[in-house]
C-alpha cells in the first residue's frame, strides 16, 4: 500500500450495517487480505469521492468500545490509535445504529475524542421509526460536533450525500470538535500532560490510551520506560480510569439523548421481531423450523442447479466431440481435449451449485436468521465442549473451511476456539459439492419420495447433517483430552429481521463463482495437466510393448478394431505412471470398494477435494480416447466395470466414497490456516491423522454393510 494513500476507515458496532455501506461505497472494487501479524480479515476497496480521485476504504472489524478483548478488536483499536504501520486513517466513517443509539454513542463519543476527522453514518433509521424512535438529526449533529448523515445502504439511500460530506471533511470543511465529549484530562490530568510532552500531536483521550495499553504498542524502550514511570508517579489505575470514563460518557450521552431523541414507552409496543423470535427460538418449533430451512436449502441446491449443470455438461461433451473430429490426432489435440478441456469442464459444471448455495446462505445472513441459529444451538454446543459462537464458524464451513476457521477468533475461550478449529473442516464445504453431486447421480436413483421430494436432495442434506453430527461427536471426545480450563460466556446480539438485499446476494454469488473458478481452477488445471502427462506416458519399453500387442491384434482382426482400440487405451492407462501409482495403492483401498482410478483421484484430491472430478474426467478421457469425447463424464463413470462385469460405482462404493470425502482432510489450504491460527504444526498433524483415519474406518464399514 502506498504511504501517501488517503485511508478512510469504516468502524462501528457489530450489526450496524458496516458491510452493506462498504459494498455501496466500493462496489466491486474490493480485495480481501490479512492484517500483518494477525489472522484477521482485511477488506479494502477504492472509491471516487468528489475531489478525492481514489480513496482507499478499509472495513475494520466491528467493536463495541475502545477497550479491546479479541484479536479483531485489537486490529481496529491499533488502527484508530495510529499504531498500524500500513493504515494511518485520514478519516473515520463511523456507523451508528439509530435503533440502538444509546449503546452506539458510547463508541462514537470515544472515536470523536481521538480528534480524527469523523463523519457519522446514521443507519437503521427505518427500524428506529418502526420502534417509534424519532431523532432530530440536526440537534444530534450540534451536540456531537461532527457531521451526521442518515443512510440506508441496503436501498442506496443517503449514499450520495454521505460521499459529498466525506469529500468535504477530507478537504477540512469539517474539523474535529474543539472540546472533548467529556473532560478527559480530568481523568488523569498530571499523567496526560506528561505523556503529551512526548507526543504533542495527540489528543487527551489518546494519551489516556497510551497510558493504558502502551505495552502493546511499538514504542521504543526508553518511551515505554518513561510512560511506565509516569503511571507510577501519578498513581494511574487502569480500571478506575476506565470505570470513571464510562460513567461520565453515559451521563453525557443521556443529556444528548434527551435533547435530540424522542422514544416511546417501551411497554407500549411489541415489535414483529420479538413475536417472530418467540416462534423461531422456541425450544421445540425452533429446531423443527431449522431442519425445514436446511431441507429446503439442499433441495434447491440440487434441483434448481440441475438444469444449468446438465446444459454445461452437454455443451462440453458436444464441443469435445466436434473438436476431436476436427483436429488431427497428436499430442496437441490430446492435451487440449483430454487435459485442458476435461479439467475445465470439471470446474465450470459445478458453478451453478456453488452460486445457488452461497446465494441462499447470504439470504439467511441478510434476514438475521443465521444469528438465531447460533442462539438456538448454544445449549447443544455446550454439551460437547463448545458454545453458541462455535456455530457461526461451523456454518461458514459449509462454504469454505479456511475463512470459517479464521472467524473462530471471535471465540474468547481458548479451549472452545481450539475445538471449533479442529472440527470445522468436518462441515461439508463447497469443494465437496462437486464430489457429492456426481457420486449421488451415479449411486442414488433419480426418483421422488412421497411424490415431490427429491431422494437425491435428501441424500445431499443427509451428508451435510452427518458431517455436523460427526463434528459434535469428535468435539465431545476431544474435550476430555484438551487440558485448558477457562470460564466461558455466550453473549450475542440478535439483529432485527430484514428483507434480503438482492443486489448483495447477486454480488456475493458472482464473486464466489469467480473465486471458485480462478482460485480452485488454477489448482485443478495444473493438476489436470500433470495428470494427463502421467496418464499418457509411462515406462517406455512397457508402453511400446502394450501398443504393439494391440496393434498386431487389430491388424489380424480388423472387424473388431474399435473394441481392440478401446482395450488398448485402457491397457495403456493401466501401464502409465498414473496407472502404476493407482495399482500400488489399490490393495489398501480395495476393501473400501475403490479401484485404482479412484485411488489416483484420492491422491490428487489431497491438494483440494474438488480435484476429484477433474481427475476422473482426465482419466476416463485418456482411457476412452476419441469415443469418450461425445460422452459426459457421468456416462463414462456409470459404464465403468470391474473385471467380473459388475459396476464400479455401485450403491456401496458410492456411499463409501461420499463418507470418505465427507470426513477426510483433503485440503492443504485448511491445514496451512490451522497452523497459522494455532501457531503450531501439532494441531494440523493431529487434525489430518484423525480425519483421514476416521474417513477410512467409516467408509470401510459403509461398504462392507452395503455390498
Amino acid at each position: 500500500m502506498k504511504k501517501n494513500t488517503f485511508h478512510i476507515v469504516l468502524v462501528g458496532n457489530p450489526n450496524s450495517g458496516k458491510s452493506s455501506l462498504f459494498n455501496s461505497l466500493t462496489g466491486l472494487n474490493q480485495k480481501v487480505g490479512n492484517f500483518p501479524g494477525v489472522t484477521v480479515d482485511k477488506k479494502s476497496g477504492t472509491a471516487k469521492l468528489g475531489s478525492i480521485p481514489s480513496a482507499n476504504i478499509v472495513d475494520l472489524p466491528g467493536t463495541y468500545s475502545l477497550y479491546p478483548k479479541r484479536d479483531d478488536e485489537w486490529v481496529t483499536y491499533k488502527v484508530l490509535l495510529g499504531q498500524d504501520d500500513e493504515i494511518r486513517p485520514g478519516m473515520v466513517v463511523l456507523l451508528v445504529d439509530a435503533s440502538n443509539l444509546k449503546r452506539n454513542l458510547l463508541f462514537a463519543s470515544q472515536i470523536i475524542d481521538l480528534k480524527i476527522p469523523v463523519v457519522i453514518a446514521l443507519t437503521m433509521m427505518d427500524i428506529a421509526n418502526r420502534k417509534g424512535i424519532e431523532i432530530d438529526v440536526a440537534e444530534l449533529e450540534r451536540e456531537l460536533g461532527v457531521p451526521v448523515v442518515p443512510v440506508n445502504p441496503r436501498k442506496n439511500k443517503g449514499i450520495a450525500e454521505l460521499k459529498k460530506i466525506i469529500a468535504q471533511t477530507a478537504l477540512q470543511f469539517y474539523k474535529a470538535p474543539a472540546r472533548d465529549f467529556i473532560p478527559n484530562k480530568a481523568l488523569a490530568s498530571g499523567a496526560v500532560d506528561r505523556v503529551k510532552n512526548f507526543f504533542p500531536e495527540i489528543s487527551d483521550y489518546t494519551a489516556i490510551h497510551y497510558l493504558i495499553n502502551h505495552e502493546n504498542f511499538n514504542f521504543k524502550k526508553d518511551i515505554q520506560d518513561e510512560i511506565e514511570s509516569i503511571e507510577l508517579q501519578n498513581n494511574f489505575t487502569h480500571t478506575k480510569v476506565q470505570a470513571d470514563e464510562i460513567m461520565q460518557r453515559y451521563g453525557r450521552i443521556k443529556q444528548v439523548m434527551q435533547l435530540s431523541v424522542s422514544e416511546p414507552d417501551p411497554l407500549q409496543k411489541t415489535l414483529f421481531t420479538e413475536k417472530l423470535d418467540g416462534l423461531l427460538l422456541h425450544r421445540t418449533w425452533g429446531y423443527i423450523i431449522l431442519l425445514a430451512v436446511l431441507f429446503l436449502l439442499f433441495q434447491c441446491v440440487f434441483w434448481v442447479a440441475q438444469f444449468p449443470m446438465d446444459a454445461i455438461d452437454w455443451t462440453f461433451s458436444q464441443f469435445n466431440g466436434w473438436l476431436g473430429n476436427l483436429l488431427p490426432e497428436g499430442w496437441f489435440s490430446d492435451v487440449l481435449i483430454n487435459g485442458i478441456l476435461a479439467g475445465l469442464s470439471g470446474i465450470l459444471v459445478f458453478v451453478p451449485q456453488i452460486m445457488i448455495l452461497f446465494g441462499l446462505i447470504t439470504v439467511l445472513e441478510d434476514t438475521g436468521y443465521m444469528a438465531r441459529i447460533s442462539f438456538l444451538t448454544d445449549k447443544l454446543m455446550r454439551k460437547v465442549g463448545l458454545n453458541g459462537k462455535s456455530v457461526m464458524p461451523m456454518i461458514s464451513g459449509f462454504a469454505c473451511a479456511v475463512p470459517a476457521i479464521m472467524s473462530a477468533r471471535n471465540i474468547e475461550n481458548k479451549k472452545e476456539r481450539l475445538l471449533t478449529i479442529l472440527i470445522t473442516p468436518l462441515m461439508s464445504c463447497s469443494a465437496r459439492l462437486p464430489v457429492y453431486t456426481i457420486l449421488i447421480a451415479l449411486a442414488i436413483p433419480q426418483k421422488l419420495v412421497v411424490g415431490f421430494i427429491s431422494l437425491q436432495g435428501l441424500v445431499m442434506m443427509g451428508l451435510y447433517l452427518s458431517g455436523f453430527v460427526m463434528a459434535l461427536i469428535v468435539s465431545y471426545v476431544a474435550k476430555w483430552f484438551i487440558k485448558l480450563s477457562e470460564k466461558s460466556f455466550f453473549i450475542l446480539e440478535l439483529p432485527v429481521y430484514r428483507a434480503p438485499r438482492w443486489k448483495n446476494v447477486m454480488v456475493t454469488m458472482v464473486n464466489k463463482a469467480k473465486i471458485f473458478v480462478t482460485d480452485a481452477g488454477k489448482v485443478i488445471m495444473v493438476i489436470s495437466l500433470i495428470l494427463w502427462a502421467l496418464s499418457t506416458y509411462g515406462p517406455k519399453q512397457k508402453m511400446s510393448s502394450v501398443a504393439q500387442q494391440y496393434d498386431l491384434q487389430a491388424k489380424h482382426d480388423p472387424q473388431h478394431a474399435k473394441e481392440i482400440e478401446q482395450q488398448k487405451q485402457a491397457a495403456l492407462l493401466q501401464n502409465s505412471y498414473a496407472g502404476n501409482l493407482g495399482k500400488f495403492i489399490e490393495p489398501a483401498i480395495r476393501p473400501l470398494g475403490y479401484d485404482w482410478k479412484i485411488g489416483i483421484a484420492l491422491i490428487t484430491s489431497f491438494a483440494a477435494r474438488e480435484v476429484f472430478v477433474a481427475t476422473m474426467a482426465t482419466l476416463y478421457s485418456v482411457e476412452g480416447g476419441k469415443d469418450a469425447d461425445k460422452q459426459t463424464l457421468r456416462q463414462r463413470m456409470s459404464s465403468a466395470k470391474w473385471p467380473d462385469g459388475t459396476k464400479v460405482y455401485s450403491l456401496a462404493t458410492g456411499v463409501s466414497l461420499m463418507f470418505f470425502y465427507m470426513l477426510a482432510m483433503q485440503c492443504m489450504s485448511t491445514l496451512a490456516v490451522v497452523s497459522r491460527e494455532t501457531r503450531s504444526w501439532k494441531w494440523p498433524v493431529i487434525q489430518f491423522v484423525y480425519m483421514t483415519g476416521l474417513a477410512y474406518v467409516v467408509s470401510l464399514i459403509a461398504y462392507q454393510l452395503l455390498k
